[in-house]
């Protein structure tokens, strides 16, 4: 039975059952997983397979992938609430497919803020933040990025 297993297991499992059923079978075997972990009770949502909690707060935007970050990194060295999260400057990076800004927090989580492309030639901005003890300080966390993208796209 599945519940014997780990998460690794698991998604490896699902993962057999749906390779060349559907695209992103790798994706849709994580998801299972997860759900399932949900279903028998061994996590709640937001909870990763280490036990730690993670989210994401993302935000369709009218810029392009490369002004968003450019506008979000300046907006984050200038804003005291991003600084007062971060134990070291952020590192910038990136393809064309996506630029990252990441750094690490005071509380020892992990922060990332994503420029992804839309189709339209716009972009998103994701906020995600893992690596958090708890639920309450995930909803804490989730609260505090959708303040700060809110005041981001407000200077926009």
């Amino acid at each position: 039975m599945a519940g014997n297993l780990g998460h690794k297991d698991i998604a490896r499992k699902v993962h057999e059952e749906l390779e060349g059923t559907m695209d992103s079978a790798g994706w849709w075997a994580q998801s299972v997983a997860v759900a399932y972990e949900h279903h028998i009770g061994r996590r709640v949502p937001g909870q990763r397979s280490d036990g730690t909690f993670q989210l994401s707060v993302s935000r369709s935007t009218a810029l392009g992938l490369e002004e968003l970050m450019a506008r979000w990194s300046e907006f984050a060295a200038g804003d005291p609430a991003v600084q007062s999260l971060l134990a070291e400057p952020p590192k910038t990076g990136g393809s064309d497919r996506r630029l990252t800004w990441r750094s690490h927090a005071w509380d020892g989580s992990s922060v990332l803020v994503t420029s992804e492309p839309k189709k339209n030639g716009t972009a998103s901005i994701v906020a995600s933040q893992m690596g958090l003890p708890s639920p309450e300080a995930n909803d804490a966390a989730r609260e505090q990025w959708v303040k700060l993208l809110t005041a981001f796209l407000e200077r926009l």
